[in-house]
């Protein structure tokens, strides 16, 4: 059986570390953000929303992230970590209350989302990285990123170009045997 360009592209896709300029711009990441907004989401709550951060921007939240340091040469390596890649993309969970949908429903949507931004990205030739970030709680983050009472911000997506020599880590395929239980026999 061969594989799908689907598979293929999963399959393929690596964490890119090291980025540059450019990056992808508002219409392509609109464009990007409303494909990947086809994710698995049960009731199609669309329990997120994603802050587009870029340029001197970077340096802001990076100085807001350093606040929260407990040591001033801690607080110098988290500002430069915010100018790894020429863009960053904040993740936000919004959980809505909802009857038939519950919250950690919601977050896998959420993730769902995220994953699929991240694979699309790679399919137009856009190097990715999902980090938590430095301090997601702090305070002065949240604050920064005008991050509600309810939202939890779900770290960064940063993206831009491969550096130039950025090869693709090779990925060991995983022995999922133990990972996969077949109740009443395997499908035949």
């Amino acid at each position: 059986m061969t594989n799908a360009p689907a598979e293929t592209a999963i399959r393929a896709r690596r964490s890119t570390i090291r980025l540059t300029e450019p990056a992808p711009g508002p219409d392509e990441l609109l464009d990007l953000l409303a494909a990947a907004a086809g994710a698995p989401d049960h009731g199609q709550l669309r329990p997120w929303r994603v802050i587009a951060i870029c340029g001197e921007a970077r340096a802001r939240l990076g100085e807001a992230a350093a606040e929260a340091a407990p040591t001033a040469d801690l607080a110098e390596r988290i500002g430069a970590k915010h100018l790894r890649a020429p863009l960053m993309i904040a993740l936000v969970f919004q959980p809505r209350d909802h009857p038939t949908v519950p919250r950690w429903e919601q977050l896998a949507a959420t993730s769902a989302m995220a994953t699929t931004l991240l694979l699309l990205l790679d399919a137009r030739g856009w190097g990715g990285v999902w980090f938590g970030g430095p301090y997601p709680e702090a305070p002065q983050v949240r604050k920064h990123l005008g991050i509600g009472a309810d939202e939890q911000l779900l770290g960064y997506l940063y993206v831009g170009t491969p550096a130039p020599g950025e090869a693709p880590r090779p990925r060991v395929v995983a022995d999922v045997r133990s990972k996969l239980t077949w109740l009443g026999g395997p499908a035949v």
